[in-house]
């Protein structure tokens, strides 16, 4: 995979920004960008709920327990957040995916799941 997908989202515009508080993504910036080093791809911008921060932390993810180490506050419902793929993915056959902002989520996604499942958990914009 290329570095080519980092600034383009699902629908091929710019990628808009997930989150800048707290900041999310790979390199924290904010945006789900595509970073080869990020083995996770940390690259679907969801909007989280309760029962997907549930689940995630049944799964050995716990997002909401705050760790000032890593400087991260803990997620709540209606936060944004760069999911895995994979992450998601699971969460999507468990039936708790969380909803997705698609203007936030990395076009390389579509690599691996397609634009109809992405616009069926479309958050409201």
């Amino acid at each position: 995979m290329s570095d080519d997908h980092d600034d383009r989202n699902v629908r091929g515009e710019p990628l808009s920004p997930c989150c800048s508080e707290p900041p999310t993504g790979y390199l924290r910036d904010g945006c789900c960008r595509h970073v080869e080093e990020d083995l996770g791809r940390h690259e679907v911008c969801a909007v989280v709920t309760q029962e997907f921060l549930e689940y995630s932390r049944e799964q050995g993810n716990d997002l909401v327990t705050p760790r000032p180490e890593l400087e991260f506050p803990g997620l709540h419902p209606g936060d944004r957040w760069c999911l895995c793929i994979g992450r998601w993915l699971e969460a999507k056959e468990e039936g708790v995916a969380p909803p997705v902002d698609l203007s936030a989520t990395n076009e390389a996604v579509l690599e691996t799941v397609e634009m109809e499942t992405l616009e069926a958990y479309a958050a409201e914009d």
